[in-house]
């Protein structure tokens, strides 16, 4: 790179976490965050005093669940009403509400309610990341490359654009997270002769499966397939349900309306799922889960693959389209690489290759940073980098589904089908269909179904002036242009006038104008300014509660139970419980009153001789 120019660096952007990478002296660096993690949670809470993104956000999200945002890439580019954000709201602690047609979250920050877009909470945790890379760097970073779904929309690749543009990035492009994965995949094995690979990438929150040809540096993207709404969010609920219908039958309590107990039983359920992609039995434990009441519980990886074994099912169906529209048999397959941090689940693993007749899986590359690591690749090549090692390659991406226009009788008329190499520019002639009509409505759709009303409307725009005739003289060509970040324009002409109208679709409910961008960016710098401050209030808070917690647990071991009085005990619990009250009523407590509670805590146990052990 030349001068003191820092480079432009790779941001997988994902649901559950993110990552960041960067290319330098020849090879991909992953970037780890200042808590000494390669991913960043994709969190952001708001709390009296403070913003918390990443780590620092979900270590409190039991504390202030209702203020604690995550899974958001689950919001971004879609519509209030779509089927699946109504689903989620009822997940979800934080509150999601219409704001236009698009989905806004309303947090309490500082005393006062605030609403954000999921573009402005996107935007966070981007601002997070660069500030990440800067400070590894050494320089102010700028330039990015930001993935996202292969099966992402239009509207949701704007609107992760936009998230960038309030961070203060210059995105360079937006790229599919399977085709990031094969990037590292190729590199990596430094493949030679002509290659069929299948990207399996199944995250937090979407599931992609794309076929590539890789051959002598040239990675093609040939088909795409895949659920933007599938992922291991999707297994975390199944068995938060679970336990909380456990909870329901043992102590005819329903916890579902707490935001707290749920959010405590979720992590539990999230760690519970990881450990059985280890082992065949799981436990979780929650004290004073609801109620006072302490949870235990356990489950065996059977159980857990039968409460998910629809969703499990839904992954084959996008990996036989991909085949099927790629024109290959499965034996053609060279390699499946597995991406995403949910292909560590062993059935999902053992259908993938009992569907591809027995054929073994890649898991040479890290799940969690493959599409970090091709993204921070094809952000060098972007930025002009010569490096020997990347500068043959070229990059084929394809459109995820059809694109076209409604005609009569609401009839999806094609321009441009699923699976074309991008960018790529057609054209369709149409006429009027009364006489003497002078204006037409264009209406555009993407979707797979004959009728438009079974596909997603993309946006719509008028074209007026056409010269009165007969219906079916007027020659009117529709361009639909899509760039390389696959963002469509699609534009309407009158061959005789030369009457023009055009759009940059951003979904019939809209982007976000450039003055509410401007509005977020100004947000964007007040929120960092105040960032750095009180965070040892929140730190001050984490080690009262986990003391509690912690004295509250050990009282209940064995080895405690052959030591203590019965008084004791009861002085511990009761002391524990004064705690957990006194933390809801004091929500805006104060660094001193904190610690003050904190040494109280520790004056009243320290006399009964206990181990407590280290906190988590």
């Amino acid at each position: 790179m030349a001068g003191d120019k820092a480079p432009a660096i790779g941001i997988d952007l994902g649901t559950t976490n993110s990552c960041v990478g960067v290319f330098q002296n020849g090879k991909v660096e992953i970037i780890a965050n200042e808590e000494g993690n390669r991913t960043t949670p994709s969190c952001a809470a708001f709390t009296d005093t403070e913003r918390l993104i990443g780590d620092a956000a979900k270590t409190q999200t039991a504390m202030n669940p209702q203020n604690t945002i995550f899974d958001v890439k689950r919001l971004i580019g879609r519509r209030f009403t779509d089927e699946s954000v109504q689903a989620d709201m009822k997940h979800w602690p934080f509150k999601v509400i219409d704001r236009g047609g698009r989905p806004a979250i309303r947090v309490e920050y500082k005393g006062k309610e605030k609403i954000l877009s999921p573009e402005e909470v996107s935007a966070m945790v981007l601002s997070k990341i660069k500030e990440t890379a800067k400070a590894y760097l050494g320089q102010k970073v700028t330039n990015a490359v930001i993935t996202v779904p292969a099966y992402f929309s239009d509207a949701q690749r704007q609107a992760t654009k936009d998230a960038g543009v309030i961070a203060g990035l210059n995105v360079l492009r937006i790229i599919n997270e399977p085709t990031a994965a094969a990037l590292a995949y190729g590199l990596d094995k430094n493949l030679q002769g002509k290659q069929h690979v299948l990207i399996f990438d199944l995250g937090g929150g979407t599931f992609d499966v794309s076929i590539l040809a890789i051959d002598e540096g040239v990675f093609e993207v040939i088909s795409t397939a895949g659920d933007t709404h599938l992922g291991g969010e999707d297994f975390d609920n199944r068995l938060v349900n679970h336990f909380a219908e456990e909870f329901k039958r043992k102590y005819k309590k329903d916890l579902t309306n707490s935001p707290r107990a749920i959010q405590r039983l979720h992590t539990a359920a999230e760690r519970a799922k990881r450990t059985l992609s280890r082992s065949l039995q799981a436990s979780i434990e929650v004290e004073s889960l609801f109620e006072g009441v302490d949870f235990r519980s356990a489950i065996t990886r059977t159980r857990f693959e039968q409460m998910c074994s629809d969703l499990f099912g839904k992954c084959l169906d996008p990996v036989e389209g991909a085949i099927a529209d790629a024109k290959i048999e499965k034996k053609d397959i060279h390699t499946v690489v597995l991406v995403g941090g949910s292909t560590r689940i062993p059935k999902i693993q053992k259908l993938l290759q009992e569907f591809l007749d027995g054929k073994d899986l890649n898991k040479s590359i890290n799940p969690d940073e493959a599409v970090a690591y091709g993204a921070a690749v094809q952000a060098a090549i972007l930025s002009g980098d010569q490096s020997a090692e990347i500068q043959d390659i070229l990059l084929v991406d394809v459109t995820p589904l059809s694109l076209g226009t409604q005609v009569v009788g609401g009839e999806m008329s094609i321009v441009i089908k699923r699976n074309t190499t991008i960018p790529v520019k057609a054209t369709q002639n149409y006429t009027t269909v009364f006489d003497n009509q002078t204006s037409m409505t264009i209406k555009v759709y993407e979707g797979e179904r004959t009728l438009t009303k079974y596909n997603n409307l993309l946006g719509k725009f008028r074209l007026s002036g056409i010269p009165p005739a007969p219906r079916g003289v007027p020659d009117i060509i529709d361009t639909f242009d899509i760039d390389a970040n696959g963002i469509l324009t699609v534009t309407s002409k009158e061959q005789s006038t030369g009457r023009s109208n055009n759009i940059t679709i951003t979904n019939d409910s809209g982007r976000l104008s450039k003055e509410e961008i401007e509005l977020m960016i100004n947000d964007a710098e007040k929120f960092k300014a105040e960032d750095d401050l009180q965070r040892k209030r929140i730190r001050a808070r984490n080690k009262l509660e986990d003391y509690a917690y912690r004295i509250k647990s050990a009282v209940n071991k064995p080895s405690a139970e052959r030591k203590l009085t019965a008084d004791d005990k009861q002085t511990i619990i009761k002391a524990a419980d004064d705690v957990f009250q006194w933390l809801d009523f004091n929500s805006k407590a104060t660094t001193e009153e904190l610690t003050h509670q904190l040494e109280k805590l520790r004056k009243t146990c320290s006399p009964i001789k206990i181990e407590i052990g280290s906190g988590q």
